[in-house]
């Protein structure tokens, strides 16, 4: 009876659709490059959609723009201007059908956009997320960014919702 038991649990793991996961290493950032590791956000796909486990810490407290980005890097780069900026390697927002929009997570715009972080007073967030329109092996590949500021899902009256530098930034795998 139990070798029958192992043979059917064998036939019925394989038979079942195993969850994609990725995962990002979270660091602060700076003109200078990454610096600590400040936590772990990791990626799910279930029947809810995109489940987003944030647990991070050592954070400004507050609302922080929370962003995919198009690029696999959290390196500094040079700007337009020629100046050194934190992350800009990682690109802009994820966008992969070239809409242009900052619409916020589940509408019709840049795919890279989730919903807003917010850190508590001790500088940490744990918390989960789900969205519709992305999976985890899509997310694989690109980075995850925190910016300074909130976002509140328009380009005005400042571009991207606002969240202007970006402070903390993992490569997701």
């Amino acid at each position: 009876m139990k070798k029958g038991l192992l043979i059917l649990m064998v036939i019925l793991s394989a038979c079942t659709p195993q969850k994609e996961v990725a995962k990002a290493d979270v660091h602060l950032v700076s003109a200078g490059g990454t610096g600590d590791e400040i936590g772990t956000v990791t990626f799910t796909d279930t029947a809810n959609g995109l489940q987003i486990d944030v647990d991070l810490h050592d954070l400004p407290q507050g609302e922080h723009g929370f962003h995919i980005h198009q690029n696999a890097s959290c390196e500094p780069a040079i700007d337009k201007d020629g100046i050194k900026k934190a992350a800009l390697a990682a690109g802009g927002h994820y966008d992969p059908d070239h809409t242009g929009k900052h619409l916020g997570p589940d509408n019709v715009g840049h795919k890279g956009d989730l919903p807003v972080l917010n850190v508590a007073q001790d500088g940490t967030v744990k918390t989960t997320f789900f969205v519709q329109n992305l999976t985890a092996a899509e997310a694989k590949n690109h980075s995850i960014m925190i910016h300074a500021g909130g976002d509140n899902y328009a380009d005005t009256p400042q571009p991207l919702g606002g969240g202007g530098a970006r402070i903390a930034c993992g490569v997701i795998k």
